[in-house]
């Protein structure tokens, strides 16, 4: 499993032309509105605000560019990967025209960035398969594109329910156990899977 040493904002861009040049892979983050998309990265990263958590859901429209250094304490060696931070959907007060920019701006990026490895969805452990999650999941297998997806807000659960709760969701993505993981940004419990998702995306 990698570990992650250093992170660091490089640039929101909306276009192509505004993406950083980098040598190195992308694993992109996306969810609805709410998820608690940016509370998870900064879990992951281990630090407390470097994913805005923004107060008005569906607010944010750039693609939100980090560079990751991270070390693999058996090998000794260490390495970079690019998080990326897409906007979330699904906000019903949000415009059509609104929602047609986001559709472009996320199949320009799926499309366009050559070293896009894999892309985590996240969803809400305590609701079932939302139809524009399994959307968003059809876009990804559509491209090629590996993913996996995590259950947010899992301490919201009883912690006895919560393997149950992720058996709806399997059943509902149709999709098997090993692409799915509970997590918990308020017990930092989930982390581990997610890193070790990663690590077989970019080593």
């Amino acid at each position: 499993m990698i570990r992650i040493v250093e992170s660091n904002f490089i640039i929101s861009a909306v276009k192509p032309r505004d993406y950083p040049v980098s040598p190195y892979w992308d694993i992109a983050f996306v969810g609805k509105s709410n998820v608690g998309k940016s509370s998870l990265i900064n879990t992951v990263l281990g630090r407390k605000a470097i994913a805005k958590i923004s107060s008005t859901p569906g607010k944010t429209r750039l693609i939100n560019f980090f560079l990751i250094r991270f070390k693999i304490d058996k090998d000794k060696m260490d390495g970079y990967v690019n998080f990326i931070d897409l906007p979330g959907y699904g906000y019903a007060k949000v415009s059509k025209s609104a929602r047609e920019s986001w559709k472009k701006m996320i199949l320009a990026y799926f499309e366009q960035r050559a070293q896009l490895k894999g892309v985590v969805i996240l969803v809400d452990a305590r609701h079932q398969a939302d139809p524009k999650d399994i959307i968003m999941m059809q876009m990804l297998k559509d491209r090629n594109i590996p993913f996996v997806i995590i259950a947010t807000k899992s301490d919201k659960i009883p912690k006895s329910k919560v393997r149950n709760q992720l058996r709806k969701l399997e059943n509902g993505f149709e999709i098997g156990k090993d692409n799915i993981f509970a997590f918990s940004s308020l017990k930092k419990t989930g982390v581990e899977n997610i890193l070790n998702w990663i690590s077989s995306q970019i080593l």
